[in-house]
């Protein structure tokens, strides 16, 4: 039965403009601009030596009275005058930018910062790297375009190398002093105006959707790096010991061009014998396995390696093998990175009494999630340190979960990596994006009417633009950003099951999405439309359920082979007073104290863990934080009161 009450209670409001309440985190009151967040951002392909960018940069922000696209951005003329100051990586809407304003779509930020030169050999390239940047960029190096970028959620490098040492470069006085380089960024974001991939933003924020950010939103580093080098590498295993290997070389060529090993011009790599060593080894550094691949003509390596009886991850034990990669051109190391893998299988199968479940290592394992959407009140999609991103993951396991679904975000790549070594589970979704949504077709029609989730053929041009998904630029974009996040996080042994739209925002075209992803990745199960608006395909049969008796929402309904998961539910909101971004508040549910609302959520939990001898596969329950407006976190927003655990 449906709780028409519940249903009335969270149905979307007209919102006035707001100012949120300006919540801090403890690690963005200790936050020194001049070390901001330091660590190494991609710690599956770790060098020795980088220089991060993060911290002080000049920003300015101009108006733009023309259509914007990537080709009008690269001819921006830099600023003469700047603003002030910004504290990269947070956007300039966040409180720990130091700038709070909101970037506007009819208007340009820029950003400024000189780095200095490190000194490197001829044959050695400077590569700079951009974890994310929202929406569109172009990056000039001493004046010079240096290349542009189009995505909001994905890392990208340029090779600076002939940029840096060319035009006006400011040459040290004395032989202490290095020479330096001016890099500037151009960044526009046309936000929920536009049909391009951003997730829960919205200019307009309110219920369940968040401020828009725009710009730098993740590290800016630099490194050093032999002119032929690792760009990628991925390491898979499986419960039987095979370790998939996945590894491309690049061979910088001149002006700053990228170009595989088989490129014209590149003579001396085409010449050459180029191999690929990998040594694992466990945790009391015991050689476990050394093997030596061959790199192909096209710079790329392709592999099948086993390890005898090897030791598996799982949340409960999170075994991680280090890794130490070396690629050598005619038997003479040339680069060297450090990395790490596990073994683990995560698979939908029957159980022995013939139900769909998930197992993990062979065994069938009950998922208990948790809904986590990545937000901070101080740096919004930007957590303010590392140790942030340990306190949410540690939170959720000392509360029992094994699971986090990351939320229409793709997370920085430390966020997966303490994933990987603390043990727990990831479920990600892929970005949503599209026109504006109609609250008839993913909200009200669904929630009131069940019986219309497997009766919406996502094909058709009509339910395209029901749902959003009318622009065949979307469309690309989805399908490009997709296929780029499974090939980014697939080496990450947290990472278990890939979700591809979610309640109908966007949604097109799921049964090809999912036979897209398997070809990329065969090896994790898919959960095609979580939600609503079932298209027959996928590992799961994925329902939302906020608003009826748990048993009616998925009761009988398991197809073949897909195992039946609550995929939301929960909700359950409570208000802490201090900490929270406003007077009022979204949610499900009135509790007159934090105590009812904490023997409400055992409860429902408790019901939910029960459906597992019913068939229930597993749940994700929201949510891990407070964001803004909605208070249905375990924890406040600010992350100072741990609510379930009070």
């Amino acid at each position: 039965m449906l709780d028409i009450r519940r249903v009335l209670a969270s149905a979307p409001k007209k919102h006035t403009e707001e100012t949120l309440n300006p919540l801090t985190t403890v690690w963005g009151e200790a936050l020194d601009p001049s070390n901001v967040l330091p660590e190494y951002p991609r710690p599956r392909l770790r060098r020795e030596n980088y220089v991060t960018l993060n911290g002080t940069w000049d920003y300015a922000i101009v108006p733009v009275d023309s259509e914007i696209d990537v080709e009008t951005l690269a001819q921006q003329a830099i600023p003469f005058r700047w603003d002030g100051q910004i504290v990269v990586p947070f956007s300039p809407e966040a409180l720990l930018s130091g700038v709070g304003r909101t970037v506007q779509p009819n208007e340009l930020l820029w950003y400024r910062r000189k780095i200095e030169i490190p000194k490197a050999a001829d044959d050695q390239r400077l590569i700079l790297h951009f974890e994310a940047v929202d929406w569109m960029c172009a990056c000039f190096v001493n004046g010079g375009l240096v290349g542009t970028h189009v995505g909001g959620y994905l890392p990208f490098s340029f090779d600076i190398t002939d940029f840096a040492t060319a035009g006006e470069v400011e040459v040290a006085a004395t032989a202490e002093s290095a020479a330096t380089a001016e890099v500037a960024l151009c960044v526009w974001d046309p936000s929920d105006t536009g049909s391009q991939l951003r997730g829960k933003q919205r200019l307009s924020r309110g219920d369940i959707w968040y401020t828009a950010q725009s710009g730098i939103w993740q590290s800016v580093w630099y490194e050093v790096v032999s002119a032929a080098h690792l760009e990628s590498l991925t390491l898979k295993g499986d419960m039987f010991g095979v370790l998939e290997v996945k590894a491309n070389m690049q061979v910088s060529g001149r002006a700053g061009v990228q170009s595989s090993a088989q490129v014209s011009g590149q003579a001396s790599a085409q010449s050459s014998a180029f191999e690929l060593e990998l040594a694992l080894k466990d945790e009391l550094r015991q050689d476990v396995l050394l093997a030596k691949l061959l790199v192909g003509e096209a710079g790329e390596v392709s592999a099948e390696l086993h390890v005898d009886e090897p030791q598996f991850w799982s949340p409960e034990s999170p075994y991680l093998y280090t890794v130490e990669a070396t690629l050598r051109q005619d038997d003479v190391a040339v680069d060297t990175i450090h990395s790490f893998c596990a073994f683990r299988t995560v698979e939908v199968k029957r159980d022995e009494a013939g139900v769909p479940r998930v197992h993990l290592n062979g065994v069938p394992y009950f998922v208990r999630g948790v809904l986590d959407q990545g937000y901070w009140p101080d740096g919004l999609m930007t957590a303010p340190s590392d140790d942030a991103l340990v306190y949410d993951i540690e939170a959720m396991k000392s509360a029992g979960f094994n699971t986090l679904r990351k939320h229409i975000k793709i997370e920085s790549e430390r966020w997966y990596y303490h994933c990987d070594r603390l043990g727990m589970l990831v479920w990600q979704d892929c970005v949503s994006g599209g026109g504006a949504y109609s609250s008839w077709h993913t909200s009200q029609k669904p929630t009131l009417f069940s019986f219309t989730w497997g009766r919406f053929d996502d094909t058709t041009a009509n339910h395209h633009h029901a749902l959003s998904a009318g622009d065949e630029v979307y469309r690309k974009e989805w399908k490009e950003t997709c296929q780029e996040m499974v090939k980014l996080l697939d080496g990450h042994p947290s990472i278990g099951i890939w979700t591809l739209f979610n309640e109908g925002w966007g949604q097109f075209d799921a049964r090809a999405a999912t036979e897209a992803v398997c070809a990329l990745d065969a090896t994790r199960p898919i959960d095609a439309t979580s939600g609503w608006y079932d298209q027959d395909c996928g590992d799961f049969l994925s329902i939302h359920n906020y608003f009826r008796p748990l048993r009616a929402g998925w009761r009988g309904k398991q197809h073949e082979n897909r195992a039946a998961v609550m995929s939301e539910f929960g909700g359950l909101a409570q208000m802490t007073p201090g900490h929270t971004s406003l007077g009022h508040s979204y949610g499900y549910g009135d509790f007159a104290t934090v105590e009812d609302w904490q023997v409400a959520v055992q409860k429902l939990l408790a019901e939910a863990e029960s459906l597992q001898v019913e068939g229930l596969a597993g749940y994700i329950y929201t949510q891990v934080s407070d964001v803004e407006e909605e208070v249905n976190g375990l924890l406040t927003y600010d992350r100072k009161i741990n609510k379930f655990n009070r």
